[in-house]
């Protein structure tokens, strides 16, 4: 197989994960033969010092020309205060609609071996499974109009779904569901929006076309709580794209880490692969961050964008082991235990790639 693949570093933490990313592609590629050619383009702060926008023509160009893209992250406080076309978020959003990838898939699991590390009780998590779908170019994040008026006193957003953009998504979820457990949990405000009221009737149409999997609506603040207080209850979890943000970043607490959290927003033109997690400004240059999520983004790029599922199960067995055998980095590790680097952890999982039957 050949593929090119857009490397987009980013920001913060983002060259040393990409950097584990693309460590665990060439392990895959020489056990299995394949070609994979990493273009590695400046995208969000790193383009925004150059004196570029957020996401240059040059670096778009890559990204549409490309059989998929894998992001490192996005986010500098040096521009947090900026206006929002300056603002390395604004290329991630941009580049979104670009590929016109809407459908954003965020697996959480427990792996065997990290229940000390999640703030739960051991029990409720073992084992635990699920699948966030986050519809990922609609509602508030991309609605019109908004902006502040003149005086800068008020601002304004918009929240606008489609019954086409909540019935392609709805669509995603019941596929996922139909390969997993069986069981969607749609989540919203149908309460109070009218959106979510839209979102509820289309959901519950698209059910009817799936016997044989069940539908649940859920409002988005008791989906919170139960997320924490009995998160095995759920399979497949729907949302609208600011709910499907907090919910997901939840999520990486319940089962240990947000660094463990990969994602692939598909739907569109190849894909766009990136860890849940930011930028993480913090620790960057310090070689402390956890690579897991960008390494098992790199498993999601193999399956959803080129078809390879073996290769995909191949490096998340080889995560798994890793783990399993004690590897942690210092977001994992029991308080005064030792923990890895980004770089060692890498070498663990990625020297275990070719170890694996």
């Amino acid at each position: 197989m050949r593929a090119s693949i857009a490397l987009l570093p980013g920001d913060g933490i983002g060259p040393e994960v990409t950097d584990a990313a693309a460590a665990a592609l060439d392990a895959v590629s020489a056990r299995y033969g394949h070609r994979f050619t990493l273009t590695r383009s400046p995208f969000g702060a790193a383009a925004l010092r150059a004196g570029d926008p957020p996401l240059p023509q040059a670096t778009l160009q890559t990204c549409l020309a490309a059989d998929a893209v894998l992001l490192g992250a996005v986010g500098d406080p040096a521009f947090s205060e900026g206006p929002g076309e300056r603002r390395p978020e604004a290329g991630l959003l941009q580049l979104r609609r670009e590929l016109g990838v809407y459908a954003n898939l965020r697996p959480a699991r427990v792996w065997p071996g990290l229940e000390h590390a999640v703030p739960l009780r051991p029990e409720r998590v073992r084992g635990l499974d699920l699948l966030i779908v986050r519809e990922l170019t609609g509602g508030i994040y991309f609605g019109e109009p908004r902006g502040r008026n003149h005086d800068r006193s008020e601002a304004f957003d918009t929240m606008r779904y489609a019954a086409h953009e909540v019935e392609r998504i709805a669509t995603v979820a019941f596929e996922s569901a139909r390969k997993r457990r069986k069981l969607v949990t749609s989540v919203d405000k149908a309460n109070v929006l009218e959106c979510s009221r839209l979102w509820r009737e289309v959901v519950t149409e698209v059910a009817d076309r799936y016997p044989d999997v069940r539908l649940e609506h859920q409002l988005v603040d008791s989906c919170a709580m139960r997320l924490v207080s009995d998160p095995g209850s759920f399979d497949v979890l729907l949302t609208g794209n600011l709910f499907g943000d907090i919910l997901s970043d939840e999520a990486g607490a319940v089962v240990g880490s947000l660094g463990l959290l990969p994602s692939a927003s598909i739907g569109g033109r190849g894909g766009l692969f990136e860890p849940v997690h930011g930028s993480a400004p913090d620790i960057a240059g310090r070689d402390a961050a956890n690579p897991v999520g960008a390494i098992a983004s790199a498993a999601m790029l193999l399956r959803h964008a080129l078809g390879a599922s073996r290769e995909a199960d191949a490096i998340e067995s080889a995560i798994g082991a890793a783990l399993d055998d004690g590897c942690r980095t210092a977001d994992l590790a029991p308080p005064g235990a030792p923990a890895m680097g980004c770089t060692a952890m890498t070498k663990a999982i990625v020297g275990r790639i070719g170890d694996l039957p």
